[in-house]
């Protein structure tokens, strides 16, 4: 069985998402970590980021991987734990490039769904209900305020990022919502199949229970 989850940053997915395939015994399948793991290795690597044939030939070379392990879901990059260096703001300012592509997203869709072959899994993202995962069996589209994702995404960063101000957070997340629902290639939007959810002034665990008995 698949379950999707998809929403704008800041919508309480990722927890949600990780939270339900821990209850359910799931996979958990984190969707942006494949954009974020490849974004660090053109980073890296120094690769032109609108060069795509350069990217595309790149992207033939790269091994992402999810691992599950106590502490939660790992993310392995050509075999190295990149679990917390894909999540910097210099990352998460670059995964644009690599996600407005429709080559790149394609075959990252096909390590998304190796990802899943064989189990039952809980993906969340921006796209898993609308391409990556089509056929899911239920679908979820969760979304709040932009103050109250920006809100959450600043005390996130708090503890990783000096010099963050929640203004910052504010203008870059209303940013990053135009890119995701205005881009060509599998824009953020929601299907006829989905089940809403506004989760503004809903905590983590009361969504979970909402979920578990739609599901």
């Amino acid at each position: 069985m698949i379950i999707t989850i998809d929403g704008p940053a800041g919508s309480g997915k990722s927890t949600v998402a990780q939270t339900l395939a821990k209850r359910l015994g799931y996979r958990y399948i984190d969707t942006g970590a494949f954009y974020r793991a490849f974004t660090l290795k053109a980073m890296r690597v120094g690769v032109n980021m609108k060069d795509e044939a350069l990217l595309k030939q790149l992207l033939q070379e790269t091994k992402i991987e999810l691992r599950n392990s106590e502490g939660g879901t790992r993310v392995f990059l050509d075999g190295k734990d990149v679990s917390e260096a894909i999540r910097t703001p210099e990352v998460t300012g670059n995964i644009h490039y690599i996600a407005s592509r429709p080559a790149l997203r394609e075959r990252l869709v096909e390590q998304q769904r190796m990802a899943s072959e064989g189990v039952s899994a809980v993906a969340e993202g921006r796209d898993t209900g609308t391409v990556v995962f089509p056929s899911a069996e239920r679908k979820f589209y969760l979304d709040a305020g932009v103050e109250e994702r920006a809100r959450r995404r600043y005390l996130e960063l708090l503890e990783t990022t000096k010099g963050i101000t929640y203004q910052d957070v504010l203008e870059e997340l209303k940013k990053r919502d135009e890119r995701d629902t205005s881009r060509e290639a599998s824009p953020l939007k929601m299907g006829d199949d989905f089940i809403y959810f506004d989760t503004t002034d809903l905590a983590p665990e009361e969504v979970v229970e909402v979920l578990l008995k739609k599901i």
